[in-house]
C-alpha cells in the first residue's frame, strides 16, 4: 500500500473527530436533553425520536449544532404535547450554546503530524457543518496556518469532492483524504479514484455508520493513530 501512495501531492483532512473532539459533545448533549424530558418519555425513546427529527430536518438546517438545537426544541414540543415549559426550552438552548462555546480539544499528535506533512505536501481541510461554527473551531484550534485551502461542504459526496478537486486543480490519483467517517471521508473518495485513510473515532453518529457489505472490496487504508500515515508515504 505504501508504494501506491508515492504520487500523493495533496492531503485532505476532515475536521470533527479527526483533528479535534466533536461527537462526544453531541452524546453528552443528548443525555442532558433526555434528562430534561424524562417526565415525558424514556431516554431510549427520546434518543430515537430526536434522531428521526434530525434526519427529517437535515435538508432544511444542514449539519452542526444549530440544526441540532432546533431539532431538540421541536422534539421537546412534540414529546410534551406542547406543554413543555419556557424554562426547559431555555435549558435546551443553553445546551446548544454550551456546545458552541466548548474549547477545541485537539486529538493526539494532530499538530505534530500537520507540521511535518505540511513541509512536503499541500494540506487542505474538507469538512461539513455550520460555516460559522467550523470557522470558529478552526480559529480556536490554532491549526489554520497549516492549510493551503479550507472548504466547508454542505454534504460530502463524490460529486462535492470532484468539484473541489477540479477547482483546486488536483488529480484524484494525487490526493489522499484522511477522516473518521467511512461514509463521508472514505467511500466518496474511493469512488472517484482518490486515496483515502480511515482513522476511527471512539463514537460515531448513527447517520455516518455504514455496513460491512458497503465497504467490502473497497480499497482504503485504516490508521490506528494519525501518525501511522507516515508509514504509507515516502520517507
Amino acid at each position: 500500500m505504501g508504494k501506491q501512495l508515492n504520487n500523493i501531492k495533496v492531503i485532505g483532512f476532515d475536521a470533527d473527530d479527526t483533528l479535534w473532539v466533536n461527537e462526544t459533545y453531541f452524546r453528552d448533549a443528548e443525555q442532558e436533553f433526555a434528562k430534561l424530558l424524562s417526565q415525558f418519555e424514556t431516554p431510549n425513546k427520546i434518543d430515537q425520536e430526536l434522531f428521526k427529527k434530525e434526519m427529517k430536518n437535515l435538508s432544511l438546517y444542514g449539519y452542526g449544532v444549530k440544526g441540532f438545537i432546533l431539532s431538540m426544541v421541536e422534539m421537546a414540543l412534540e414529546l410534551s404535547n406542547y406543554s413543555v415549559s419556557n424554562k426547559k426550552i431555555e435549558a435546551i438552548l443553553n445546551i446548544g450554546k454550551n456546545m458552541i462555546n466548548k474549547p477545541v480539544e485537539l486529538l493526539d499528535n494532530v499538530e505534530e503530524v500537520l507540521k511535518k506533512l505540511s513541509k512536503n505536501y499541500k494540506l487542505i481541510l474538507a469538512t461539513k457543518g455550520d460555516l460559522l461554527d467550523q470557522e470558529r473551531k478552526l480559529e480556536k484550534s490554532g491549526l489554520i496556518d497549516y492549510f493551503h485551502h479550507i472548504e466547508v461542504l454542505s454534504e460530502k459526496e463524490s460529486t462535492n469532492y470532484s468539484k473541489l478537486l477540479k477547482h483546486l486543480d488536483i488529480k484524484p490519483s494525487e490526493f489522499l483524504m484522511i477522516g473518521n467517517s467511512l461514509k463521508s471521508d472514505v467511500l466518496p473518495l474511493v469512488k472517484i479514484g482518490a486515496h483515502a485513510a480511515h482513522i476511527p473515532f471512539h463514537t460515531t453518529w448513527l447517520h455516518e455508520k455504514v455496513s460491512e457489505s458497503v465497504t467490502n472490496g473497497k480499497k482504503y487504508i485504516t490508521l490506528k493513530t494519525l501518525k501511522d500515515v507516515y508509514s504509507y508515504l515516502p520517507k
